[in-house]
């Protein structure tokens, strides 16, 4: 009786189908599918739509209800597809959606039915594509990346910041330079897969000034602004910082220049630490110009000069050898009218600028002192074309009107010249005569006569009052110099033993303990004026005070080697203190070879060379060179000494020695410059190796904390050290001797 029921309604319900009205067709429809749904869960059988014949209709009705806009975008379907997972939801889908699916597909709906949903959707004439084209809706380069960030990493837990930055630091403290790099480019970058701060980039831009990785610090920068981080102040301080301590001066100048364009193209004001960094770049690479050119650009700007701006206006000085003592004055007068005190590093420039700059021409000197003498009314900083005149704001006119403080020449030459070099030599003998004083606020110049014999370092030094005034010039500053300055002030003070003496009677009155540099100094000084006997003088002073040879004592010493033997005897010395020979020691004895053309000498060092395995520097080659141009041109203008046995035997046996020599280095046949660059070492290439000590620290906290030895001399006899009293006597006799000769 059911099945008759059942049958009768169905034929019923397909010639109501048949009629055109869509109403009736969509209710009969829906009572269709739940009657035979209800009759096939009662006889446990599955009915599709597909049975049922209603696939063509379904179609015919998407048309005729119209286009509907779709519940989710395709994106959205996709990724709700991949979650749905599951028969549950396959089967809700399948009842949202009326899809197609077979009875042998029941296992692979999870996978293929969202492209059954995006196949309906896309049968819209406003929507682009298929449902093939649904695979490539999600980029491929969107799912590496997302792999690769959410991967595993080699640590199981990401650092923070600080603790990144704590590594960094201990790494800097070490001087592992590269360590510390590898921490950003390996491990926060491909291991942990973190984004880096700015503040770990200005940690490693900071280390790499310090240690003079020009290139490798604008790199980071370069990556910095890559990466969209904020670029402070101390980021700009640091590289030019980093310019400043380039190894070659056109990664310093060039590189300094870019910066310059980057700050005006990012309209970044520089602020006073900026222009200090920029003025210390400039000034250490001899660009004086350029230098106070800045410090113009400071002032218009109305920023404050600070006594560290005046400091590195006066390094800046004492790269220009020419005219940097002259620019050193006027720029130390500045720093006085500003009302700005000296501190200790003003000092140290000015002896720097004593020992290795001049005057320049003397016209121009003068009117230099003029100024400094007279006291112009408002100078100013300015950059001339030929030379920066420092604070120059005076007019030729006035210049013209101010009296000149210097003598003729003419009557500078009827003055003995014995009486001026006595009165400039040693402060002490000028008891009738007042030594001048550049450097006070109220400056004269003494007894001074001519300008015209200042030439070297003392002399120059004695126009700042010499060793006592500049001591009472700093007392009035409040400047307790300390050993490292009269370190310097050895180097400036005249070469005499009695000078010599006065330095170490000051250093015991203040109670100062001095180092083995200081003594260092001494040997080479006294060396260069070859007295070697009171180098080795030096050496029992040191024994005295407590205190050991290190490697600069024996590099000084050489300065006295003038033979084989010794050279063998320190040799030998260096041995027995464990102390390696290197090229800066055998470079001091082949000078002294080269200059005493002695051959045997000459290659006994370059077989000392070979034995220790010491690679020659460019100033070793440039003496061997010239050494050898100069037997060449001696034997080419046929001189009557180059003819003999014993040159032509010694002469054969150094040009087999020297061409030995250039086999064992790979540089025969080469030219003096192609050498160089085949044997100088790329100072780039040190911070790109791996560190030979590991990952311990180089030292260990006391040891970091540690200074250099210092000891009290007051062991030290001085009145019983050698003076020059008789040597002036003999000069003197010597005079006598020759004057009477001429008579």
């Amino acid at each position: 009786m059911a099945i008759r029921l059942f049958l009768f309604s169905s034929i019923r319900t397909l010639r109501v189908l048949k009629t055109p009205n869509p109403i009736i067709h969509r209710t009969h429809m829906l009572t269709v599918n739940n009657t035979t749904a209800r009759f096939a869960q009662g006889l446990h059988i599955k009915t599709y739509d597909k049975d049922a014949g209603f696939d063509k209709e379904r179609e015919i009705n998407k048309f005729q209800i119209g286009q509907e806009e779709p519940l989710f975008k395709p994106e959205e379907s996709i990724k709700i597809g991949r979650r749905r997972s599951g028969t549950q939801t396959l089967e809700n889908e399948s009842e949202t959606e009326n899809s197609k699916v077979g009875e042998n597909e029941i296992k692979e709906q999870n996978k293929s039915l969202y492209f059954d949903s995006i196949s309906s959707i896309n049968k819209d004439p406003d929507t682009f594509g298929s449902a093939v084209t649904a695979e490539t809706l999600e980029d491929e380069g969107d799912k590496v990346e997302e792999d690769y960030i959410n991967g595993p990493t080699r640590h199981s837990k990401k650092l923070r910041t600080k603790e990144y930055a704590f590594l960094i630091k201990d790494h800097l403290n070490n001087h592992r330079l590269k360590e510390a790099i590898d921490i950003l480019e390996v491990r926060i970058l491909k291991e942990d897969r973190a984004k880096p701060e700015n503040y770990i980039y200005n940690l490693l831009i900071s280390g790499c000034a310090k240690a003079g990785y020009t290139r490798k610090a604008f790199q980071l920068f370069t990556k910095m602004r890559q990466r969209g981080l904020k670029v402070k102040e101390s980021t700009y301080t640091s590289l030019f910082n980093a310019c400043a301590n380039a190894p070659y001066r056109t990664d310093g100048i060039d590189k300094a220049n870019r910066l310059r364009e980057i700050m005006l193209e990012k309209n970044y004001e520089p602020n006073v630490k900026n222009y200090n960094a920029m003025i210390k770049a400039y000034g250490r690479w001899g660009d004086v110009k350029t230098a106070f050119l800045l410090a113009d650009e400071m002032k218009e700007k109305n920023f404050e000069f600070t006594v560290e701006t005046y400091n590195f206006l006066l390094q800046a000085c004492a790269s220009d050898q020419e005219f940097g003592f002259r620019h050193c004055l006027l720029t130390w007068h500045k720093m006085l009218k500003a009302g700005i005190k000296p501190d200790y590093y003003s000092f140290n420039a000015v002896l720097r600028c004593t020992r290795d700059c001049g005057f320049g021409d003397l016209d121009s000197t003068q009117q230099v002192l003029k100024q400094i003498l007279d006291g112009p009314g408002d100078p100013q900083i300015a950059a001339a074309e030929e030379t920066p005149p420092i604070l120059n704001d005076e007019s030729s006119s006035e210049a013209g009107k101010t009296k000149n403080p210097f003598t003729d020449s003419n009557e500078s030459s009827l003055q003995p010249q014995a009486t001026i070099t006595q009165s400039l030599q040693v402060q002490t003998d000028a008891t009738s005569l007042e030594l001048p004083n550049l450097l006070a606020p109220r400056p004269h110049l003494g007894s001074m006569v001519s300008l015209a014999e200042v030439r070297k370092p003392h002399e120059r030094f004695l126009l700042l009052g010499g060793l006592s005034c500049f001591l009472e010039h700093m007392k009035s500053c409040n400047i307790t110099p300390d050993i490292e300055a009269f370190t310097s002030m050895l180097e400036v003070i005249p070469p005499t033993n009695t000078a010599e003496k006065q330095l170490l009677t000051f250093i015991r009155k203040i109670g100062l303990k001095a180092d083995i540099d200081f003594f260092n100094i001494l040997i080479k000084k006294r060396a260069m004026r070859f007295d070697y006997e009171g180098g080795k003088e030096v050496l029992t002073m040191i024994k005295t005070a407590g205190l050991k040879p290190d490697i600069v004592t024996y590099g000084v010493l050489a300065l006295g080697c003038t033979n084989e033997e010794t050279s063998r005897e320190l040799l030998r010395q260096m041995n027995e203190n464990e102390i390696r020979m290197n090229i800066a020691i055998l470079g001091a004895m082949l000078r002294q070879g080269c200059e005493r053309n002695s051959f045997p000498y000459i290659c006994e060092i370059m077989q000392i060379s070979l034995d220790e395995h010491v690679k020659p520097n460019p100033i070793f080659l440039t003496h061997l060179d010239n050494f050898y141009i100069k037997c060449a041109r001696a034997i080419d203008a046929r001189r009557p000494w180059t003819k003999t046995k014993a040159f032509k035997k010694n002469h054969m046996k150094f040009c087999d020695k020297y061409r030995l020599y250039q086999e064992e280095h790979g540089i025969l046949g080469l030219k003096l410059e192609d050498a160089i660059k085949r044997l100088r070492q790329k100072p780039y290439d040190y911070y790109k190796e791996d560190a030979i000590d590991g990952l311990e620290n180089i030292k260990n906290e006391k040891l970091a904390r540690k200074q250099k030895l210092r000891k009290y001399i007051k062991k030290i006899k001085i009145e019983n050290l050698k003076g020059d009293e008789s040597q002036f006597a003999d000069g003197l006799q010597r005079r006598n001797d020759q004057t009477l000769k001429i008579d």
